[in-house]
């Protein structure tokens, strides 16, 4: 056994499990690609200035979960913890901006690093498939986007979500809000790392899980009852598209998110077979954070996809994937001179696009069609030295068991055949 193991709070992706999580980044990704998302991929690593200005310095995100180092040469990095401002940061560093064509629609997937309290959906180290849209302020954007995460878990077979909606305002009324909720909150029985969190962010408090600070809320100001005309009317929009498409959503007034960033429409998409984890993704409109970062005024919104979260949510679910058999044709020599020949046929399927793999090592024929059969292969060749001195090999349907000659001559062409 290997002396070494995978850090606390991460895992591996190992066959078949693992294919399980390409399916469903897969799954997120085709409406997005079906809609002028392009592919971004930035460093697993950035500055960390990048994220204390964007993600907000107040943050349990900055303050105790970023993974940080220090260079050689002295320069301060961090472990990517969100994907968001990474994406920003390298649009504005491509000046995908100034190409004339906005928004700049970018999609992401890789993986993320928070210290956390590893549990059940929470890891330190895990994967999201993103989608940002840069540049453009449209309440249809930000429907679209949620309709799209809506079909991609649809798709999925994921039945048992919810989106949870709200508005956090903008520049015009949320300072006001901020006032009142401030004179709200600092009435209240909290610990001194909440207390300075009303003075930098009071909308996070709204975001505290523990019970003893959520009892203390009731009564709360709501941003509801203070957004302008401007906000009501753009959230308002957001609804109504939604709505007409057909995604069931709920009204979330305390929905604020832990970033702080998000302006305008917020939403969470939810599970309530994940336990305290609930949370499968989420995102909304961030206006703000180009110029907080040092970019221009551009008016963006996007969202990111747990895929952990999202197979422990099929997984609650029953929801198994169809995902089809990595080998379709497995090849079993029998003999040095057959070992040669299927080995090039081998590799003309492949060529010919079909999935195939071979039986190494000199195994006898039980041993090998023991391997066929767990490799999930639809056929198994099988070609003695007979067989091959009279062109053909045998054919075996690995279903149905029956097996046939066929000729070598023809063999690709065959199996294209019945396997299309």
């Amino acid at each position: 056994m290997s002396t070494f193991k995978a850090p606390k709070g991460t895992y591996d992706l190992i066959p078949p499990r693992s294919a399980v999580y390409l399916a469903v980044r897969e799954a997120i990704a085709a409406p997005l690609k079906n809609s002028g998302y392009g592919y971004v991929e930035t460093p697993g690593f950035e500055s960390v200035e990048l994220f204390a200005r964007g993600v907000g310095e107040s943050t349990d995100i900055v303050t105790k979960e970023m993974y940080t180092l220090t260079t050689k040469g002295g320069d301060q990095l961090a472990l990517r913890p969100e994907g968001t401002a990474s994406v920003l940061r390298a649009a504005l560093e491509a000046n995908l901006h100034k190409a004339g064509n906005l928004p700049v629609k970018l999609w992401y997937s890789g993986s993320y690093y928070r210290y956390e309290r590893p549990q059940a959906g929470r890891f330190r180290h895990f994967s999201q498939v993103g989608a940002e849209a840069i540049g453009a302020e449209d309440p249809a954007l930000d429907a679209e986007l949620i309709i799209l995460a809506d079909q991609a878990y649809r798709t999925l077979g994921l039945r048992n979500f919810r989106i949870l909606l709200n508005s956090l305002g903008d520049g015009t009324c949320r300072p006001v809000y901020r006032e009142a909720l401030q004179s709200f909150l600092r009435d209240l029985d909290l610990d001194e790392d909440t207390r300075r969190r009303i003075e930098i962010n009071p909308l996070r408090v709204l975001d505290d899980k523990r019970d003893a600070v959520q009892k203390q809320l009731v009564g709360a100001p709501m941003l509801r009852d203070h957004l302008c005309d401007a906000c009501k009317a753009y959230h308002e929009q957001v609804r109504e598209l939604l709505t007409a498409a057909g995604v069931v959503f709920e009204d979330d007034e305390k929905l604020v998110r832990g970033l702080d960033y998000y302006t305008r429409t917020t939403f969470e998409f939810v599970h309530d077979g994940l336990g305290s984890q609930s949370a499968v993704g989420g995102g909304g409109r961030y206006d703000g954070l180009s110029e907080m970062i040092g970019g221009p005024a551009l008016p963006s919104v996007g969202w990111a996809l747990g895929v952990d979260r999202t197979v422990l949510a099929l997984e609650s679910e029953g929801v198994e994937l169809d995902i089809p058999a990595a080998t379709s044709v497995y090849a079993v020599p029998l003999g040095d001179g057959a070992r040669r020949v299927l080995f090039g046929v081998v590799t003309e399927l492949r060529k010919a696009g079909v999935a195939t793999d071979f039986s190494y090592g000199g195994k006898g024929l039980k041993g090998a069609m023991k391997n066929a059969n767990r490799s999930g292969a639809r056929y198994t060749i099988v070609a003695g030295e007979r067989d091959l001195a009279e062109g053909v090999v045998q054919l075996k349907d690995m279903e149905s068991g029956e097996q046939e000659p066929v000729a070598l001559a023809g063999l690709v062409t065959e199996l294209r055949a019945r396997l299309s």
